[in-house]
């Protein structure tokens, strides 16, 4: 009780404080400096990313377009009669309203917000446009809005009208094909041949005639409207919409004809379908979650797509889009962890060594005052205090700069930077304080020296094995669990507490690399030493002594290790992304500039490839018909893969010449198929549905399907993983020929030879897409916090290298000075304390480059950095030879300026004063 009793508050001597402070400004404005600095970046950078997530998520879901939307169906209510037929029900467009009305009720607040105005769509089926050469279909549609369809100008005719002009009327099952007015847009009329009051000849797939009638001509006027990129082929013909050699044709109805495209099909032909468009502008990181769980839910809830009632039908892959987003947005968020982590690490050890050299020049004050009575808590008390307040205000100068170019700030990442700064300078003090007072003495028993050594041995045996264990749990962790949350849907964003582990992977396998070259050092630096005691060169052997001395400080060459192995870790981080981009654009494109001819030029397509071909600078020119969402069959499967029949040694020669990968089974396509009837082709598929020996069938119109057979796996063709290849002529023989729509030009003049062809197509550079990849937003802030975090370590290790040098410049230079009594000069000198300083830092200069390769080959392949280079695999690690040279040299550049400096700092000690030292 009373040693409770007798406790009391630390007694804190201000004067010494504010003294300690003064004397040592410089050092701890340092501190405070590197403080700040650190704490910008970890304060600025999350946020950024964040900002960066919410644009990602924003531009994918623009890029998905239609993928995006959510979709409600219904089916009609019954219209039969009492007669035994079918009634005509002229209220049907209101009836849709009020399908649209009670969809979007059903949203909910927060989906709804985060949604365009919808819009409906009425489908007829697939009808066939009978005579021509070629396949054709047609479909009726229907597209309402809020304020109506989307706004026409009728340059011929009249606007679809009603065909009768009684409000009931009921007319037989199998009576004669009841009519229905449409309008048809300027070029569907033009490919058609077919003007105001003229019959489409079609007919279903039962072979029935349809009486479609053309009631006017439209042009719309705003073809960016929203609405038409439901039906595109109101606007223009659309190829390979119903297959392979197909082209459709749309004709647009009205409120008034939509009763009779009931009655022109079959009862459950006609299709009504409500489309919610995402707003993108609206989307945010911290959104996402919730709404894909709401879809997620509307879907669950859907009726039977069987079911005759008029009950909700959801469909969408806004969820999965969304998911997509987040994968990628959390995959950037977990690498910049783990080169913050590395940072931190870097700054941790380099605040340490900062602390070790200012308490090194402190302890003959502390130890003064330790003598004069102070007592250890209270010496601790008033380091904590000056330390504290030197951390504090460091990091809040930090993080306010940070608010200053960031949109928010994150503090979170600044605590071990604080935590440290705060803490090593009062515990070493500390330290230091308590051994100058200790009257422990050293034994002269020789066992019990022995004794001392071994235990000293094992405590850091005991913290090696930790670090090393730690290192190797978090490496499998990291191979085996990976970066990604394990449910996206459920995570914040923030790092959570199982991440911890594999995202410092990369830092403790730094700690580790430096741990065993400390380990090695003092061992070569001995051996060294035994070798120049056999040579007749004193310099070497004062050289090799004084490394030999020094070889052990464990500090010094950790913070060295660490803070290059992490620099190159980070520059070959940023090469390899900047390297997956180069490549990623290679593999969307195909080639230095793609020709995408629309449907009614295909026919030109040959001709085209043939002036293109003759431009001044094309190297090569690829033709091949490309089909997005193909319908192949498997034996119990319909797959959509992406369809791309092309002469495979025109192919071949394209991928010879390109850096895109070598794909030598191409050349089994133009072998005979393994079965009677069978054409060869390659697959590629992400979830296996399309494998090597995997039998298919290819659907067509009027003709029995072709059977296919994967022979091998087909290169990634356009940024997709579902591609199926097939040799041109091998499918023209089995009675298909390909109708080239895809043209891949090669050469420096490739886009000049495609910007103006003439003909109506879309042009992709790839110059084009790898610019706008590299600025995406977590593309772009993924590699500039590469680039700035190897500059921010590469920085540290300089400091810490100067820090280094400084702790021990005294002891360094008492000794050479005591040596200049014996005839040593001072130049001599000068390569004495190079040959001390050189070793570690030549040992760094090798080996942290080596050790940073090391690190990217063991942690790049869990990052996933293909979620943001747009490759179907993860890129190969880059290894940047001259920057990692770079950083060499900046070590060795700093160490022989460092003694110079010293030279000349401590040319004004005098000789009496360095021989006294000690007393």
């Amino acid at each position: 009780m009373n040693r409770w009793l007798t406790r009391r508050w630390p007694a804190l001597h201000w004067p010494s404080i504010r003294g300690r402070g003064r004397t040592d400004a410089g050092a701890l404005l340092l501190t405070a400096t590197v403080i700040a600095a650190v704490a910008l970046l970890a304060g600025a950078a999350p946020a950024l990313l964040r900002a960066a997530a919410d644009n990602a998520v924003q531009d994918t879901v623009r890029r998905a377009g239609n993928d995006s939307n959510v979709l409600v169906h219904a089916n009609w209510e019954r219209d039969d009669g009492p007669t035994g037929g079918r009634v005509r029900m002229p209220s049907l467009a209101e009836e849709l309203d009020n399908f649209r009305a009670r969809a979007t009720n059903a949203l909910g607040p927060d989906l709804d917000a985060a949604l365009l105005p919808p819009v409906a769509a009425v489908n007829g089926p697939i009808l066939s446009i009978t005579g021509g050469n070629v396949p054709r279909t047609f479909q009726f549609t229907y597209l309402a809005g809020d304020l109506g369809g989307p706004d026409v100008t009728w340059v011929a005719g009249s606007p679809p009208g009603s065909a009768v002009s009684d409000q009931y009327v009921e007319t037989p099952y199998d009576g004669p094909p009841w009519p229905v007015q449409v309008g048809l847009s300027e070029a569907d009329a033009a490919a058609l041949n077919l003007g105001p009051g003229a019959r489409i000849p079609v007919r279903d797939g039962q072979g029935r005639d349809k009486d479609v009638r053309i009631s006017g001509i439209y042009r719309p006027a705003d073809s960016a409207d929203p609405a038409w990129r439901l039906a595109p082929a109101l606007l223009r013909p659309v190829p390979g919409a119903d297959g392979v050699g197909t082209t459709r044709f749309a004709g647009l109805l009205s409120r008034e004809s939509l009763p009779d495209a009931r009655l022109a099909v079959d009862e459950d032909q006609l299709r009504r379908t409500v489309h919610f468009a995402p707003a993108p502008d609206a989307l945010t990181w911290d959104a996402t979650a919730a709404l894909a769980s709401q879809v997620v839910k509307l879907k669950a809830t859907s009726g039977s797509s069987s079911d005759r009632e008029q009950s909700l039908k959801w469909e969408s892959q806004l969820d999965t889009v969304l998911r997509d987003a987040r994968a990628r947005n959390s995959a950037a968020s977990t690498q910049a962890a783990v080169l913050l982590a590395g940072v931190l690490t870097a700054t941790v050890l380099v605040l340490l060594l900062a602390a070790d050299l200012l308490v090194r020049r402190r302890t003959p004050v502390l130890s003064a005052a330790r003598q004069r009575g102070a007592a250890l808590p209270d010496l601790g008390a008033e380091l904590i205090i000056e330390s504290t307040v030197v951390s504090l205000s460091a990091a809040a100068v930090g993080l306010a700069l940070a608010r200053a170019v960031a949109p928010g700030v994150s503090w979170t990442w600044s605590v071990p930077v604080v935590l440290a700064g705060a803490v090593a300078g009062p515990a070493f003090g500390t330290l230091a304080a308590a051994r100058a007072s200790r009257d422990r003495r050293q034994p002269a028993n020789p066992a019990a020296r022995r004794w001392l050594r071994a235990t000293g041995q094992l405590r850091r045996a005991a913290v090696e094995a930790a670090v090393l264990i730690a290192a190797v749990a978090a490496f499998v962790t990291l191979h085996q669990r990976g970066l990604l949350p394990v449910a996206s849907d459920g995570d914040t964003g923030e790092l959570t507490g199982d991440l911890i582990l594999p995202i410092s992977a990369l830092a403790l396998g730094a700690l580790v690399g430096a741990l065993v070259l400390l380990r090695l050092l003092p061992l070569g630096a001995r051996f060294a030493l035994r070798q120049a005691l056999r040579s007749r060169r004193p310099l070497a052997v004062f050289s090799a002594a004084q490394a030999a001395t020094t070889a052990g400080r464990a500090l010094p060459l950790l913070v060295l290790v660490s803070t290059t192995a992490l620099a190159s870790f980070a520059l070959i981080l940023g090469a390899t992304v900047t390297r997956g981009l180069t490549d990623g654009a290679w593999s969307t494109v195909g080639a230095d500039a793609r020709l995408d001819v629309s449907g009614d030029a295909e026919a030109a397509t040959p001709a085209l490839a043939e002036r293109i071909a003759a431009a001044p600078g094309v190297e090569q020119v690829v033709v091949a018909q490309v089909t997005d969402s193909a319908r192949v069959f498997t034996e119990s499967t319909l797959l959509t893969p992406r369809l791309v029949i092309v002469d495979t040694a025109a192919f071949r020669r394209l991928l010879a010449t390109t850096p895109l990968p070598d794909a030598p089974a191409l050349a089994r396509l133009t072998a005979p198929g393994p079965g009677p009837g069978e054409v060869p082709a390659l697959v590629r598929s992400t979830d296996g549905d399309l494998r090597t020996g995997t039998r298919l069938q290819l659907p067509r119109d009027d003709a029995p399907a072709i059977r296919l057979a994967a022979v091998g796996t087909a290169p990634a063709i356009g940024g997709t993983n579902n591609v199926v290849i097939v040799d041109a002529a091998a499918l023209a023989d089995a009675g298909l020929p390909a109708v080239p729509n895809t043209v891949w030009v090669t050469g420096p003049g490739a886009g000049r030879a495609v910007s103006n062809t003439g003909v109506a197509s879309d042009v992709v550079l790839r110059a084009d897409v790898l610019r706008a990849q590299r600025v995406a937003p977590l593309t772009a802030g993924l590699v500039r916090l590469a680039w700035t975090a190897a500059a921010v370590l590469l920085a540290l290790g300089l400091l810490g290298l100067t820090l280094a040098a400084a702790a021990g410049a005294s002891e360094r230079w008492q000794t050479l000075t005591r040596l200049r009594t014996l005839g040593l000069r001072p130049r001599d000198a000068r390569w004495v304390a190079a040959g001390e300083l050189l070793p570690p830092v030549v040992v760094t200069a090798v080996c942290g480059p080596l050790l940073g390769a090391l690190l990217a080959r063991l942690t790049l392949g869990p990052l996933d950095l293909r979620l943001l280079t747009g490759q179907a695999v993860d890129p190969a690690a880059v290894l940047p030879w001259w920057l990692l040279g770079l950083v060499g040299v900046a070590l060795l550049a700093t160490a022989a300026t460092v003694v110079p400096v010293e030279s000349a700092l401590r040319r004004r000690d005098r000789l009496s004063e360095v021989l006294r030292a000690g007393e």
